[in-house]
Parts: structure tokens; sequence; C-alpha cells
């Protein structure tokens, strides 16, 4: 049986602003009407699979488990990371899971940020690979690819195996020139970074080639502690694991590498210029999402958030619009983005971390203003859901329901309040936020006082496991 294992880490710094720390590319919806998690969790119809897994970083966990919800399918559980060690350390905690469940199963491995257009070959190429993974062999998927791109590492192909290759190297990122022999050659492909092999076999290998990263994980699956949808290991043993990709620690040292080739017009998305690949073009080239109004534009992408676009003149560009940042880049030089992100996190700039709308497991909020000692926010209260019961050191807040019923404690008061109506918790007053109704709580908050950091939160209940 295979399970699929969907790794959904990382922060999309290429795709900034759209993808940023709290809130990056694989949540986002970037092709189609679907986020790229779900799109990933998607394309497994039509193969025989146990349930999915996701592994993700503690700070996504809500998210990832709400995009999970809103498909309505099983999963086997949500394995946290207490900190990113790549993806080797990560495969492992999910194929010690495997064998620990008594399921030597087959470990699908996939990114949660990929678009693959041709579903049907995707799916045709995972079953080729099957047979592969039955008799111990680790297995690779190649992109066929169709042009000599510099920005992915390739595979070469050796002798012919079953249904596949012998891997005979992996090779770093080329320049155009090496990149442009690899293609006409045909004997190599591009690494798309998704793989399938047995749990027992890739932990052999993990063990034989990396010991130090094996023990670790060993060490911190055997103290888990779950809760709701998630599953956590002891973070002290998987701190200690050493930082490495599958590629590096197994991969390119196992002497039982096969690439299965993968026709599937895939692509990682990797930034600007890709995504405009991707995305649905008119006549002149041009990807809009969003109110975007054009005159002699040509093979420009635009996103579009909360305001009218207009472009005049231009061609072979980038422009994001998002409620907090704008972004105009030239579409060959979209890949610099990430050196604006470093000077973001220089800079200590919120935006490289949050949207101006963030996303928490009741509900989300707006931050619709700002300035010297007040914030106002728009809250939205998911129906049935409660805020932390908490407390603040250094702001009193004022709520004005929008619309819908709110059901609010303060101290030893419990209270309803209903459209137009408002209610003022003091400064260290113990409070929370309920919405006993059936639509979406809508609220605007008015924050004042001396500091307004949402790190001035004191948690004393919380159905969401977020009380120290």
């Amino acid at each position: 049986m295979i399970s699929p294992i969907i790794i959904a880490g990382g922060s999309g710094t290429r795709l900034w602003p759209l993808s940023r720390g709290n809130y990056p590319k694989q949540f986002l919806k970037l092709h189609g009407e679907n986020t790229m998690l779900q799109e990933t969790i998607l394309r497994l119809k039509g193969l025989e699979h146990s349930p999915v897994m996701l592994i993700c970083n503690e700070e996504h966990r809500f998210i990832a488990a709400e995009q999970v919800r809103q498909l309505n399918v099983k999963h086997s559980g949500i394995f946290l990371e207490p900190v990113g060690r790549n993806t080797a350390p990560a495969i492992a905690l999910a194929a010690f899971k495997a064998v620990e469940d008594d399921n030597d199963s087959l470990l699908l491995v996939l990114a949660a940020d990929h678009v693959i257009a041709d579903q049907t070959a995707f799916r045709e190429s995972v079953n080729k690979a099957k047979l592969l993974a039955e008799q111990g062999k680790l297995v690779t998927f190649g992109v066929v690819g169709s042009t000599p791109e510099t920005g992915y590492g390739y595979i070469k192909r050796g002798a012919e195996f079953g249904n596949g290759f012998v891997v005979d190297s992996f090779v770093e990122k080329p320049d155009l020139v090496t990149a442009q022999g690899y293609i006409a050659s045909g004997d190599y492909y591009w690494n798309s970074g998704m793989f399938l092999f047995k749990a027992s076999r890739y932990l052999e290998e993990l063990k034989a080639f990396r010991p130090d990263i094996y023990e670790a994980c060993k060490k911190a699956v055997q103290v888990q502690s779950s809760d709701m949808d998630f599953v956590r290991v002891d973070k002290e043993a998987f701190e200690r694991c050493p930082d490495e990709s599958v590629d590096y620690a197994v991969m390119e040292q196992t002497k039982d590498a096969v690439v299965v080739p993968m026709d599937a017009n895939w692509n990682d998305v990797g930034g600007f210029a890709a995504l405009w690949e991707v995305s649905k073009q008119d006549e002149n080239g041009n990807s809009f999402i969003g109110d975007v109004k054009s005159v002699d534009t040509k093979n420009t992408l635009v996103f579009g958030d909360d305001k009218l676009v207009a472009t005049v003149g231009v061609e072979n560009l980038v422009i994001v619009n998002t409620k907090d940042a704008v972004l105009v880049a030239h579409k060959d030089e979209s890949q610099k983005v990430k050196q604006i992100v470093s000077q973001l996190k220089v800079d200590k700039r919120t935006e490289v971390i949050f949207h101006r709308e963030v996303y928490r497991p009741w509900g989300k909020y707006d931050s619709v203003d700002s300035g010297e000692r007040f914030q106002v926010k728009r809250i939205t209260v998911k129906p049935g859901a409660k805020l932390s019961v908490q407390m603040h050191h250094h702001r009193a807040e004022h709520w004005i329901v929008v619309s819908g019923t709110a059901k609010v404690q303060i101290d030893d008061t419990e209270q309803y309040v209903t459209e137009n109506e408002s209610v003022y918790i003091p400064i260290t007053a113990v409070h929370a936020l309920e919405n006993p109704g059936k639509v979406d709580l809508e609220l605007i908050e008015v924050q004042s006082g001396s500091y307004l950091g949402e790190d001035d939160i004191v948690r004393f209940e919380d159905r969401y496991g977020r009380v120290e």
C-alpha cells in the first residue's frame, strides 16, 4: 500500500509578497480554485493509497489542518517539526512512524507546492515506480524536460531497469550551455524532489550513510504526544538533528537509486516567471488575477488584491499588489525578490512574516489601521469557535459587533453582544470571545495602550492547545 507523505514546510521567499513566513506559497491559491497543498492531495485520487500524512512547521499547523478539513478527506496525522531540518529528517519521522505502526508501506514523498497539470501521467509514473519500490529500490521521479532550465538540478540516467533506469548521477544546477546539452542528449531529467520507497529501506540507507540523522530522529519519535490532528516529537532530540536534504543524505549515496521518468507538465513554481508560465494567459501573453485593466500590455503577470491595478505600455513585468505591499519587477529578474526579502529581514519588517490579514484556528483578523498607541482590526470568528481565555498587561480593547452575536466573558461576568452593540475590556481583565451562532461573527476591535504586540497575550485556557 502507498502511504503519501506531503512535506508542507518551506517559506517560498521568491514569491513575496504573496508568500510570507506565516503563510507561505503551499497554502495559497496560485493555480486553480484550490491551494497548492489541496491540489497535491487531490491529485492522489485514482491511486490506491492510505490516508495522507502531512509534515509541516509548528506555526503552520492550523492552516494545514483547516485546508485538509475543507477537502473532507481522511488523513493519518499532521507531524509537526519543532524546527526545520530539511527533507532527510522529515522523511525519517514518517518512516519511523510507518515502521512503528507495523506498516512497512511504500512512502510516496511529495512536496506541497508543485504544479502537475497532467494528473493521469503523474499517476501512471507512480504506478510504474511502485513495482520497483516493492523490490527494495529507492525511486526518484525525473521530469522529462523540454527546455534547458538552469534553475533545476538534473538526474542522469544509466542502464534501463524495469520501468525505469539506474541513476547514474545527480547533477547540480547547470549553466545554460550545459543545460542545453543535457536536454539534447535525452539522458537527463529535471530533479523533481519526489520519491517512492519502502519505509524500512529508507531507514536502512539513512542509518548506513547518515547515522547521526538516523539516531536523532529515532530518539525524537520515541517521545510522541498527540492533540487534535497533530503529532509532536521530542523537541530537544530533533533540534540536535543535522540539517540535510534527502538527496545528499541518501539518494546520492545509495546503490539502489532508480529514476522513473514523469512527463506530466510539472513545475515547482519557484518564482514569478514560473508562475506566469503555468497561469492562463490571454492573446497578449498576460495573466491577470484580480481587478486589472490594461492598455498595450504584453507578457505581464498581475496579482491584484483589494484595489484596481491598471497597466499602460509595459511588457515582461510582474506586478503584485497586496493589502500592505506592492512589488514591481522585470519578469526576467524576478528571482531577485529574495534579495528584497533579505533586506526586510535585516530591517526587521513585519511584512516579511505576516500578511495584513492573519489566519488563526478560530478565524482571521485584518489589521485595518494603526498608529501611536492604537490599532484597529476587523475580526472574523467562525461559528462555534472561541478565542483563548486571556489577559493583556499593556492594552485595553473595545469590541464593536458588525454582524452576528458574540458571547463575551470579562473576569467573572458573561454577556451576549449583538449587531451595533459594543463592549470594553480594561487592561489586565481576563476575557474571552466566542461565536455561539451559526454564521460568522464580524467585529471591529480597537486596541489602545503603550504596547500593542501580539506577544502581549497571557493565555489561561485554549481549546487549540496554545497555552504554554
